[in-house]
């Protein structure tokens, strides 16, 4: 029978994690610990936290500064306007941030994961320090919760849920709408209803149970650092030349004491000691729980510390390196391809199509051809455009609508009949559209090609008639 198999093992011992070698999981119940970094990140959580909360009620241009509106395909970014035309943009959008965060994280490693990633800022955040509020101190919670406040706790978690998806909602709903449907019955609007349900249950099973679990099983990019981490990426690490061998203060050379401090405040449940790990989200947990120790001890800190693998092991850490020259390079590009595409991208959109039908008609001795322009407002305005006809000698343009206002993110379609007599027809011609934004100056000529035929096309029906068939 073939031996057990293991999840990551170092050294020879199977690491601490909170995944058990045979797949459970182990509890993870961190401690409080308080220092230098985690008085930052509590600044970094509620900046990004009170961000996060205000973009939907700061206007930019009559529009929030964010704002999905999924149900008419319009997209307000920051006084920019979008619609599904320019979805292509997306792209460069999504290329932007993946360039940026491997070229940050060939930097400073996950610091991402640690300081703005949405599952550590929320958990840590919001809902840990809810548990710790009515549960008390690691030793009270490993003990167990009572039940009245286990009660307390789970009613709070989900209205923190609740509040975050609520929220959230409210990019893709606005603020105003958001307020009016809190006003009235689910009934009237229960897709909306149903997305913010769906929405809470998935933040309150997430941040409520299960947590570090998210990082260690979902997410890619922990499972990415192997290829974007090199030995002078800057990660939290343990100087081991320092602190081995360790030991109880006194008995030993190193100045670890083999406290397990680090152990019990990570909130993954890893042993930082063992090396660079899959689950090391790069909190800083450990490093002020350490430091704390080495004060009380009257030893240095930064036994446990920011510093890269290279330098860990007494080198020196290479900023600038083939890997963050060739990142740098990417992200400057595609960051250079996202600008020139945002400006070449017009206020409007314009198409000239043929209606539905017979290609032309002939009528009264003449040939006419039915288009409709389709007029696309893309800006976050109203805005009013001037339509012009050109075509050649003999040949006369109809417009019902030569000056049009359209409303913001709004679309119109405008006919336009060209008709020529028989005898002035020779042949396919152009037919220009020029369409002028009186606002922006902004202007776009569309040609459609004019068709017709010396000789009436024959009217519709069977091919051949019976009289037609008799001998």
């Amino acid at each position: 029978m073939s031996s057990p198999k293991h999840l990551p093992v170092i050294d020879g011992h199977v690491a601490e994690s909170s995944l058990q070698t045979d797949g459970s999981r182990k509890r993870i119940i961190p401690a409080d610990v308080q220092g230098r970094f985690m008085r930052w990140r509590r600044v970094v959580f509620v900046l990004l936290i009170g961000t996060w909360i205000a973009l939907p009620w700061i206007p930019v241009r009559g529009r929030p500064a964010v704002f999905l509106d999924v149900e008419t395909r319009s997209f307000f970014l920051f006084g920019l306007s979008f619609n599904a035309q320019d979805t292509w943009l997306l792209f460069f959008l999504l290329a932007g941030f993946f360039f940026a965060l491997v070229f940050a994280t060939a930097l400073l490693g996950r610091a991402w994961c640690g300081w703005a990633c949405p599952q550590t800022v929320f958990l840590e955040g919001i809902f840990r320090p809810i548990e710790r509020l009515i549960g008390g101190t690691r030793e009270q919670r490993m003990k167990g919760i009572p039940g009245a406040k286990r009660v307390l706790l789970h009613v709070l978690y989900v209205l923190s849920a609740l509040l975050v998806a609520h929220i959230f909602v409210s990019y893709f709903v606005s603020l105003p709408r958001l307020f009016s449907m809190m006003r009235h019955a689910p009934t009237e609007h229960p897709e909306a209803f149903a997305w913010m349900i769906a929405i809470t249950g998935i933040f309150y099973g997430n941040f409520a149970w299960f947590r570090e679990q998210f990082c260690v099983i979902m997410c890619p990019y922990g499972r990415m650092q192997s290829v974007l981490l090199d030995d002078s990426s800057l990660i939290v690490g343990y100087d081991e030349k320092r602190g081995e061998p360790r030991g109880k203060k006194g008995t030993t050379e190193g100045d670890c004491v083999a406290c397990n401090r680090c152990v019990v405040v990570c909130p993954t449940g890893i042993d930082i000691r063992n090396g660079l790990q899959l689950d090391c989200v790069a909190c800083t947990a450990c490093i002020d729980a350490c430091d704390e120790i080495m004060v009380k001890l009257d030893r240095p800190i930064g036994l446990i510390r920011y510093d890269s693998q290279e330098g860990l092991r007494g080198g020196k850490t290479r900023w600038v390196r083939p890997r963050t020259i060739a990142y740098a390079v990417f992200f400057v590009a595609g960051g250079v391809v996202a600008f020139l595409a945002a400006r070449t991208r017009e206020p409007f959109e314009a198409n000239v199509l043929r209606l539905p039908g017979a290609p032309y008609t002939h009528q009264e001795g003449s040939i006419r051809n039915s288009f409709e322009v389709h007029l696309v407002n893309k800006e976050s305005h109203a805005e009013h455009y001037t339509l012009r006809v050109d075509v050649d000698p003999g040949y006369q343009a109809v417009m019902p609508m030569k000056t049009i206002e359209l409303q913001a993110q709004s679309a119109q379609r405008i006919p336009v009949f060209v008709s020529v007599a028989d005898a002035d027809f020779h042949g396919e011609t152009a037919v220009k559209v020029h369409i002028l934004a009186e606002g922006s100056k902004a202007h776009r000529d569309t040609t459609v090609r004019f068709l017709g035929a010396s000789v009436p096309l024959p009217p519709p029906g069977p091919a051949s008639s019976p009289s037609a068939l008799a001998p």
